[in-house]
């Protein structure tokens, strides 16, 4: 029983060793990038849980300001249908609506027709474009969001000019009402809307953020004093968290897209995800420079590189590169021999007179030329023969 021999590796199959050291720069990125992301998400996930729910304490629910508001007498009462807000809607009522987002447009147009006349007041907690025109029609998402948080009113709404600075900022609203409160400017653009209906006293609040409603926010800046009288002025506030279930949602015929689904802002997240691919391509990328030699797994034997050669200029049929390379060789060899520099070797008027001298009893010079300068051989057979003529003048010349 006979054991195959192994080959050693050549340098065009580089080693596990290798394979590491070249890409462990980009294994250590990624495994910290998803490490990264795990965190993020954990902690997110936790930072958001019960968000803007009255009935949660944990940092984004709502619970404090609607205890505060308990105490002055206005009970909270939370929905998560389409069909219990509508009901809800009246005169004596502030309707909350915590996510408009989330409501299809048919949803939309139905809350805003039971809304219109009701007399009562809504809150809308940061309606983006898809949401804000058809719930409070003359009213416009400015795409850009505002980064600021600490504002102050710049308005004559009565409820902005008694809380001062507080934390808006978010999404910036344009409207057409004549009658409307901007207040709380980012840019010249309204963080906070108040639109007053034309029937009865109802109206209609536009909130760009919803951190005034925040229980980690509510006592900062002005923002109690904000939430307290934007949601205070009816006996009964009605908060209403669009929910997923509803089957109001199952029965629009309308559909979002695929963007509208994604979340504000997803636009220059990507902008920086392809920054970042960038720069780190520029980082790893091959460097331009000299090159730099690598020294060869085993040693070859000159035999066998002839050999390989040799195989390589006959698979290609190549008599004339081969006949060139056995000339040139030749030729590089015999110059310093009959006294003719090497950088000359290449040039007949030098090289050939300096070789009939040399050779006293050799042929004419004309027969040199043809040897050592003349055209490719025909056949293989020729090209043996020239090989063999080649070695034959090499040993002529070294011979004593």
């Amino acid at each position: 029983m006979t054991t195959q021999a192994t080959l050693p590796s050549t340098s065009a199959s580089p080693t596990a060793r290798q394979v590491w050291t070249r890409t462990r720069g980009v294994v250590l990125a990624i495994v910290l990038l998803l490490v990264a992301a795990v965190a993020i998400a954990t902690i997110r996930s936790d930072a958001r849980h019960g968000a803007l729910d009255p009935r949660s304490a944990d940092p984004k629910g709502s619970r404090a300001v609607a205890e505060l508001l308990s105490d002055r007498g206005v009970d909270t009462r939370v929905v998560t249908t389409l069909d219990e807000a509508r009901t809800a809607s009246a005169a004596d009522t502030t309707l909350l609506v915590a996510a408009p987002n989330l409501l299809t447009h048919r949803q939309q147009t139905s809350l805003r027709s039971a809304t219109a006349d009701s007399g009562g007041r809504t809150v809308l907690v940061a309606p983006g474009s898809w949401s804000v025109e058809r719930l409070v029609p003359g009213v416009t998402a400015d795409p850009a969001t505002s980064l600021d948080s600490e504002l102050s009113p710049d308005c004559s709404l009565p409820a902005a000019q008694r809380a001062g600075i507080a934390d808006l900022g978010g999404v910036r609203y344009t409207t057409t009402h004549l009658g409307a409160d901007q207040c709380y400017p980012s840019e010249r653009l309204a963080t906070l809307l108040r639109v007053p209906e034309i029937t009865r006293n109802g109206d209609s609040i536009v909130l760009g953020a919803p951190d005034i409603l925040y229980n980690d926010r509510l006592d900062e800046q002005g923002n109690a004093s904000l939430a307290l009288q934007l949601l205070g002025s009816r006996p009964h506030l009605v908060w209403y968290l669009p929910s997923l279930s509803d089957t109001s949602a199952a029965d629009a015929d309308d559909e979002r897209s695929f963007f509208d689904l994604l979340p504000s802002g997803w636009l220059w997240g990507t902008l920086q995800l392809f920054i970042a691919a960038a720069l780190a391509a520029l980082w790893r990328a091959r460097r331009l420079g000299p090159l730099v030699p690598e020294k060869l797994p085993v040693a070859i034997r000159a035999s066998e590189t002839v050999e390989g050669r040799a195989r390589l200029y006959r698979k290609a049929n190549a008599r004339d590169r081969a006949a060139a390379a056995l000339r040139s060789t030749t030729r590089t060899r015999l110059a310093p021999l009959v006294g003719v520099p090497v950088s000359q070797a290449h040039a007949p008027e030098a090289l050939l007179p300096a070789l009939s001298t040399h050779l006293h009893n050799h042929g004419d010079g004309q027969t040199l030329h043809t040897l050592l300068f003349g055209p490719p051989p025909s056949d293989d057979t020729a090209l043996i023969a020239l090989a063999d003529q080649l070695d034959a003048l090499e040993r002529e010349v070294r011979r004593p």
